[in-house]
């Protein structure tokens, strides 16, 4: 904390189980590189971080953003002219009104279907409903820590089958063949180590199939298990947003979702993602 105090903004803790808010920092320009690291290191230890009042462009998050990292192009395609790099996600539809219809309420890391999945997402509030319309966290490295050593032990090597074409079924949607062919199923380990402390996390969510070299049925009765245990109340945290809040969370150790508890055909739910892209789990 002294050092961020030098550096003119401070973290403070949101949660026990995870999150802080970081108070003084204007990210329409660019962070030295002192505070970058010392962002970075806040990052690493809370898992969330939540920005207090920030007012981004487009092009201001993307450029936040690169501070930090490559940035990962993503699946779904915005209308119009807008940046590929940033994704807009809301429940309106093509007549601009609320549709009622509020995405990503399953729990997920993003883009875990990827060779190298998203190291973290910046996701900013544009428009957001009076109450409700939360992001769930769920922490899953003390989801990891809390498990029994003997299924610890029993967990770790094994692989996990993620599937972009098992995320679509699930929200009763169909892939096409080119979204298939940009992301084939890959295998990446349960139990993942983040690189910068040496914790083990559970590493699974929406998209993730089942356990490699078991039956389907079984190896994904198995993940939900895991699913079950790692959402429980004691591992997450509901971020309730603010006008002006931008959160970066780190996708290696996080599951999250969107909370549908508002009227979504009443009162509109507008963000700006950006993601990062991360290196192939281990």
């Amino acid at each position: 904390m002294s050092a961020a105090l030098k550096l003119n903004f401070e973290v403070r803790p949101l949660a026990p189980v995870l999150a802080a808010e970081v108070i003084g920092l204007d990210l329409r320009h660019p962070l030295d590189a002192t505070t970058r690291d010392s962002v970075y290191a806040a990052f690493i230890r809370h898992h969330v971080l939540c920005f207090r009042d920030q007012h981004l462009s487009h092009e201001e998050q993307i450029a936040f953003t690169e501070q930090f990292g490559t940035l990962e192009r993503h699946m779904a395609r915005n209308k119009g002219k807008l940046n590929p790099l940033l994704h807009i996600v809301s429940n309106l539809g093509d007549d601009g009104k609320p549709s009622g219809k509020v995405a990503s309420t399953g729990w997920h890391t993003d883009k875990s279907f990827r060779p190298e999945p998203s190291l973290a997402t910046i996701l900013h509030a544009v428009t957001m409903p009076p109450q409700g319309g939360e992001t769930c966290f769920a922490n899953m490295i003390a989801a990891y820590e809390a498990l029994p050593e003997a299924t610890k032990q029993a967990l770790d090597g094994v692989g996990v089958v993620h599937s972009w074409a098992l995320s679509r079924s699930n929200i009763d949607r169909k892939p096409t063949a080119e979204e298939l062919a940009d992301a084939p199923d890959i295998v990446h380990p349960l139990v993942r180590v983040i690189p910068e402390t040496g914790k083990k996390a559970l590493f699974m969510g929406e998209h993730a199939s089942h356990l490699d070299g078991r039956s389907t049925e079984e190896g994904r009765a198995r993940i939900l298990e895991l699913e079950a245990h790692a959402t429980e109340a004691r591992f997450v945290y509901l971020h309730q947003w603010r006008a002006g809040d931008m959160l970066m969370w780190d996708n290696r150790c996080l599951l999250h979702r969107a909370n549908s508890n508002f009227d979504a055909n009443r009162y509109p739910r507008v963000l700006h993602r950006t993601c990062l892209r991360g290196k192939a789990p281990a």
